[in-house]
């Protein structure tokens, strides 16, 4: 009985701290829809942020995999941005320069890629992301936080 512990403790314990330690790079960002009774047209399945916390100064993506049942031409997608809940920044871009266009009925990725400048502060912040299509109707909208780190390194800071 002691070889079997002394074996589990050989084999398992180094395996849980080496997962321990991998679990923040393997978490998923939550988000929610802006109307949850909406039926959008893009159903999104998840959001990737990398690096996550995001590093100032430094390239971030923002991937967004979707799916959606009918096949989209072209259109927008607008950005939002709040700190603290306060409404901070905005913009604007075309959706095929998002992702390819035109979109498939099927699964897509929209990627956006960032750099922040290095003064941004660091914290907590809330995007907003409305996706339309030609003919301005609303093919799906989301949020979800993210934080930017302190410093040069990306170390966060605690969650709230």
């Amino acid at each position: 009985m002691d070889t079997l512990a002394a074996r589990f403790k050989l084999i398992i314990l180094p395996l849980l701290s080496i997962s321990l330690f991998l679990l923040p790079f393997l978490q998923a960002t939550d988000f929610n829809y802006c109307d949850k009774k909406g039926n959008y047209v893009v159903k999104v399945k998840g959001v990737d942020i990398s690096p996550n916390p995001v590093i100032r100064g430094k390239p971030a993506t923002f991937a967004i995999s979707a799916s959606t049942g009918k096949a989209i031409t072209g259109g927008k997608a607008v950005i939002d941005v709040s700190y603290f809940g306060i409404h901070i920044h905005q913009e604007t871009h075309d959706l095929c320069e998002e992702t390819s266009c035109p979109v498939a009925v099927g699964n897509f990725v929209l990627s956006h890629n960032q750099v922040l400048p290095g003064f941004t502060p660091p914290g907590s912040y809330t995007l907003k992301m409305t996706i339309s299509g030609e003919g301005i109707q609303v093919l799906t909208c989301i949020s979800f936080n993210f934080k930017i780190g302190f410093g040069a390194s990306g170390s966060s800071i605690s969650d709230s």
